[in-house]
């Protein structure tokens, strides 16, 4: 009756794949269990808001009641199971078994109110567990289980809904995690399975609400554990932070969704996570240099792919109304991307891609990886030191990084209007690496919310980007319509008008760029 700390992959498997995955699974000995569970939650749910399931589970002939929350990062939950013994009819749901647990404690502040308990929904699963050693480095025992069924909610009434599962799960039941990593890794590659993390209680819940697409997620500040963290900390809550947004998003997209604020949420989410693994390398010089240049290129490309069709449609949305208003003739620029956007590849193509799958599940390991054992003094002086920087000195080190960005784009903001387009380019990509690796380290030098040091400076940076925003969005259209004058003659009218607005734009990116300087930065020390 212990809580115990899981930690799990979980993968969708495409239809035509799961006969493969079956007869995979079954080169070992599997056991073969009936899993039929009914979900809990208050009329409100808000045990669903705060991350937790509450169910009871017939799991071959003794039922279970557990109680599961959302851990530290993608890969942990809390969990805490209760044998209720093998009874016949199914017992009332009662959550003062739970009592006296860490995830028990949480449930009862949810319920102190002495809210009811009513069912949401059901499952009716066939699972397949077999347990696999993973030897080598990273050595582990891991569960895995092929789940095949299906969610139901409303159940014998006329407005019942169902919808099927076929997923994979690897649960880490002792061992390294990397040893996990490496089988989820080489299960993905080999079936083309997808990360996801919609649960069968989410599941039941967008049926209960008749809900085909959910909102979003967007970027949240990372959560550090302590106010002075190493350097394999810093990185580890920061790659955290941007997987929470990135995650979820993704794993609507490759379930079908062609949402696009999802869309623009992951590909916002893997700019993030690039910057992170750019700037913030140095505070683990032993990996942080080589895990970043493993893991980019696939970042890159699914960055590109996702963006190659988005980013021209919505410079067009934005720019037609202001040329229908300065008398342009009506005209479809991206009228000859219909063809190519057909051979495209679809954005669940894109995230389900092996090489996007794969960095996905080595960053999730990443995050939940335990600090390794300090090695052996026997580096030669002058070596490179081999383990992540201390608390000091990995703020010394962010101090320099910020402070070298925040040279670099006033500096290129003193010459803006001279810069070539690609450079003026580059100096929009370092103002918004700037103002991720602000935003990741800022409660690090500034416990405040956004009335602080650190969001005053945030907030001053906001007119460079909408200025930079602006100017590129017209530099795109501008090359949209020029590509476009080869086929029809009325494009050369938007050519005119954004080539004569380009001086005063790069201008108003010089000023815009030039106020930041005024702005006291958090990360200096004072006194």
């Amino acid at each position: 009756m212990a809580t115990i700390m899981e930690i799990e992959f979980k993968f969708c498997i495409p239809s035509g794949r799961l006969k493969a995955v079956e007869t995979a699974l079954r080169r070992g000995t599997v056991e073969r269990t009936r899993l039929q569970a009914r979900y809990f939650d208050t009329a409100d749910q808000r045990l669903a808001a705060d991350g937790m399931v509450l169910r009871l589970r017939k799991e071959g002939r003794r039922w279970v009641q557990t109680v599961k929350a959302t851990g530290d990062n993608a890969l942990q939950r809390l969990e805490h199971n209760v044998d209720l013994g093998t009874t016949g009819p199914a017992p009332q749901i009662d959550p003062q078994r739970h009592q006296g647990t860490p995830v028990g404690e949480r449930l009862a502040k949810l319920l102190a109110d002495g809210t009811q308990l009513v069912e949401r929904q059901s499952t009716d699963i066939v699972r397949l567990t077999r347990d696999v050693r993973v030897t080598g480095p990273g050595g582990a025992v891991v569960e895995m289980a092929l789940d095949v069924g299906k969610v139901v909610a409303h159940a014998g009434t006329p407005e019942q809904r169902e919808s099927p599962v076929c997923e994979l799960e690897l649960e880490l039941k002792r061992g390294d995690v990397q040893g996990l990593v490496s089988l989820a890794r080489r299960w993905s590659q080999q079936h083309g399975l997808w990360f996801s993390t919609v649960s069968k209680a989410e599941r039941g819940a967008r049926l209960l609400a008749a809900q085909e697409t959910v909102e979003a997620v967007k970027a949240e500040p990372p959560r550090f554990a302590d106010q002075h963290p190493d350097g394999l900390a810093i990185r580890q809550a920061v790659v955290a932070s941007c997987l929470a947004q990135m995650l979820p998003n993704a794993s609507e997209i490759a379930a079908g969704s062609t949402d696009e604020e999802q869309i623009h949420q992951l590909r916002i989410g893997i700019r993030r996570l690039r910057t992170a693994l750019r700037e913030l390398a140095p505070l683990d010089p032993a990996s942080g240099l080589a895990e970043a240049a493993e893991w980019e290129p696939p970042l890159v490309d699914a960055f590109r792919a996702l963006g190659a069709l988005r980013d021209r449609e919505q410079v067009v949305k934005l720019a037609q109304p202001r040329l229908r208003e300065a008398g342009a003739p009506d005209f479809d620029p991206l009228a000859a991307d219909d063809a190519a956007a057909a051979d495209a590849p679809s954005p669940a193509d894109i995230v389900r891609a092996p090489a996007f799958q794969n960095v996905l599940v080595s960053l999730i390991g990443f995050t939940a990886a335990k600090p390794a054992e300090p090695a052996p003094e026997t580096a030669a002086e002058g070596d490179p030191p081999s383990a992540p920087v201390g608390a000091n000195d990995a703020r010394r080190l962010l101090r320099k990084r910020l402070q070298r960005l925040h040279k670099q784009v006033l500096r290129d903001g003193e010459r803006f209007e001279s810069l070539d387009t690609e450079s003026q380019h580059r100096v929009r990509k370092r103002l918004k690496r700037l103002r991720y690796l602000a935003e990741f380290v800022a409660p690090l030098f500034d416990e405040k919310e956004e009335g602080g040091a650190a969001g005053r400076y945030l907030k001053a940076l906001r007119p460079a980007q909408d200025a930079l925003g602006e100017f590129n969005d017209e530099a795109v259209a501008l090359a949209l319509y020029r590509e476009a004058t080869a086929r029809d003659a009325r494009a050369w009218f938007a050519v005119g008008w954004f080539t004569a607005r380009h001086a005063a734009g790069a201008k108003a990116c010089r000023k815009a760029l030039a106020k930041i300087e005024d702005t006291a930065r958090f990360w200096k020390k004072r006194g």
